[in-house]
């Protein structure tokens, strides 16, 4: 059975096909699509692949995205989760993404930290990491504010639009915190 977390302001839930709008809305906007390593949605049913995706990627424990909800409201204003989860290695990479709507509000760092929670206490990671476009400022900052630590530079790592960027790799130690 999918989890579904809370916060003071937010349910984090498993994502469905009803979700596909809000999925289409974040990614179809190219101020968060910039520095995601993926390129912009230009229809409903590339929106809907990426509901699929989520789902199967859960089913073959090879990560796991909730959306992201305002309690009292319906429809999701993003997405978080982990990416390349290796039960076995005990590690996991967070990735997440919200409507410009509702940058700066917060909600981004309330859901970072209840998954990171949810992590280290019942997925039983050890690391969480983190891979980021180096001239992404407002993630650089989410993640020292929550604690993790920029380990070094992944040259050509992540491609946008045809191009290649360095990106930077962040990380969050169970023990370290």
């Amino acid at each position: 059975m999918f989890p579904t977390l809370e916060t003071d302001r937010l349910v984090l839930r498993e994502i469905s096909k009803d979700d596909a709008e809000g999925i289409f809305a974040c990614f179809s906007n190219e101020k968060v699509t910039r520095y995601y390593g993926q390129e912009t949605l230009k229809s409903m049913e590339q929106a809907e692949a990426f509901v699929n995706f989520f789902s199967n990627s859960y089913k073959q424990k090879k990560g796991i995205r909730w959306g992201i909800e305002r309690k009292g409201t319906q429809g999701i204003i993003g997405t978080i989760g982990f990416n390349a989860w290796s039960p076995k290695n005990k590690r996991a990479e967070i990735g997440y993404e919200i409507h410009p709507e509702h940058w700066r509000k917060g909600y981004t760092s309330e859901a970072v930290l209840k998954v990171i929670q949810y992590g280290f206490g019942d997925l039983g990671l050890t690391r969480i990491g983190a891979v980021v476009f180096i001239d992404n400022e407002a993630s650089t900052n989410l993640l020292y504010k929550v604690g993790f630590q920029k380990e070094g530079v992944l040259r050509d790592y992540m491609y946008q639009n045809g191009k290649a960027f360095d990106t930077y790799v962040y990380s969050l130690l169970k023990n370290n915190r």
